[in-house]
């Protein structure tokens, strides 16, 4: 009686191995398992995915590339082979570094650099570069004396001891704790800020002294700015606070406060596909054979699902990418590795600087967009890198660090890594030839 049990079962079970609902989930599960073999070998640089691979995902390529290049810059000029070349007494943009020397890291000739490489004569006219050794002693930093140094820049900018309290500035450089740091991070970006506006500059550009830009980063502001200017007018208003051109995927995943939005059309994708197949069934005769009710259940509510659960696994900086151009960020965007503020707002944030006198720059910025409804704009791709594993607020590594990072390290636009050298000089050469 157990044979003839065991006999009529296996029929049973081939049977249900033939039939279409199993090949459906057999079929479904092979693509599925290649479409995951797929996502690991694309999607690894999106921090976002849960196939992000830190240790690719952080691999400088085109910021290796662009060092490179900034380096030699830098180099003819300290060895007199290239002497370079200056703004005129119109410039529209001033740009502005700040810089403080850092323990066992030199970022800051790099930074300025990649800034000037591969400028024409007329493109470096048109900028005021201002250097900014943020030390009561400038000697302190190595840059200082060092000749590309006073070569490159238009304004070399020192703590006028006249106007600032140097006795306050040594307690700050002096001082271990954090809080002391971030007083003076917020002091210096406003002076900077006041020495650029006195220029009389349109437009003011802040790079902090640790970022990489990229070949024709200039010409692309430009392009940023007459896109920013045109949308604020259709948006009906008059002025923006800020054009970002760096910020970090980091922060632009899926948000947990969006996931009624996310469940809505999660389910309105699930019901889209059970109405497709009930529909085709009723209307082609012949596809009732395949189509049957538990076919449907099986396509409806079980690989639909799946296929939304690995939409969402690979990441929304992949699945739903910002795209190319000039668009609104009033949130999540960090940090304040590039601005660029029309001249105008300068006076505005000078003002709510000093009234706070101590705070994070990217964050009283936002403090300041949001509590005045600021329009805030950010450009797509990122025309700036930021490569400073050592933070000059400090050491901020902890053992328990994401992905065995510092927060510094972690400051990174992972899209800008795949920048294409050869073609972004060959775009930079043919904006000159068309300019």
């Amino acid at each position: 009686m157990m044979r003839a049990h065991i006999c009529n079962s296996a029929p049973s079970a081939t049977a249900l191995l033939r039939s279409v609902p199993a090949k459906i989930v057999l079929f479904f599960l092979a693509f599925y398992i290649l479409l995951i073999q797929i996502a690991r070998t694309t999607y690894y640089r999106d921090p976002s995915s849960a196939f992000f691979d830190p240790e690719r995902g952080y691999e400088p390529h085109y910021s290796h590339t662009r060092s490179e290049q900034a380096d030699a810059f830098i180099d003819q000029v300290n060895s007199a082979e290239l002497v370079p070349t200056h703004s005129s007494g119109n410039a529209d943009i001033c740009l502005g570094f700040a810089t403080i020397a850092r323990n066992g890291a030199r970022y800051f000739k790099t930074a300025v650099g990649s800034a000037l490489d591969g400028l024409s004569e007329s493109e470096r006219a048109s900028v005021h570069l201002i250097l900014f050794v943020a030390h009561s002693d400038p000697k302190q930093h190595p840059a200082y004396s060092e000749k590309w140094f006073h070569d490159v820049a238009d304004t070399v900018l020192l703590y006028d001891h006249d106007e600032v309290d140097m006795d306050r500035i040594a307690e700050l450089e002096q001082a271990q704790n954090k809080l002391s740091g971030i007083e003076k991070g917020l002091f210096d970006y406003t002076y900077l800020l006041k020495a650029c506006q006195a220029t009389n500059a349109s437009h003011v550009v802040i790079l902090e002294d640790d970022v990489i830009a990229l070949d024709g980063w200039l010409h692309r502001v430009r392009d940023a700015l007459d896109k920013a200017e045109r949308q604020t007018a259709e948006l009906g208003r008059s002025e923006y606070l800020y054009l970002r051109i760096f910020y970090t995927e980091e922060y632009l995943g899926w948000n947990s406060e969006e996931w009624p939005m996310y469940l809505f059309f999660s389910v309105l994708a699930t019901a889209a596909v059970w109405i497709s197949l009930v529909g085709i069934r009723q209307r082609v005769h012949s596809s009732k054979r395949f189509l049957s009710n538990e076919s449907i259940a099986v396509v409806t509510f079980v690989c639909t699902p799946l296929l939304i659960c690995l939409f969402f696994a690979c990441g929304r900086v992949s699945m739903l990418p910002i795209a190319y151009g000039v668009h609104d960020m009033p949130r999540f965007g960090c940090c304040s590795q590039g601005f660029v503020f029309p001249q105008e707002r300068v006076p505005d944030l000078i003002q709510f600087y000093e009234s706070r006198h101590v705070g994070y720059v990217d964050m009283l910025t936002e403090q300041y967009a949001n509590d005045n409804q600021e329009l805030r704009w950010a450009v797509t791709p990122a025309l700036v890198q930021h490569v400073g594993s050592k933070s000059s607020k400090g050491d901020d590594f902890h053992t328990n660090s994401k992905y065995q990072r510092s927060v510094a390290e972690r400051i990174w636009n992972f899209a800008f890594e795949m920048n294409d050298p050869e073609a972004l000089r060959a775009e930079h050469l043919a904006h000159l030839e068309a300019a």
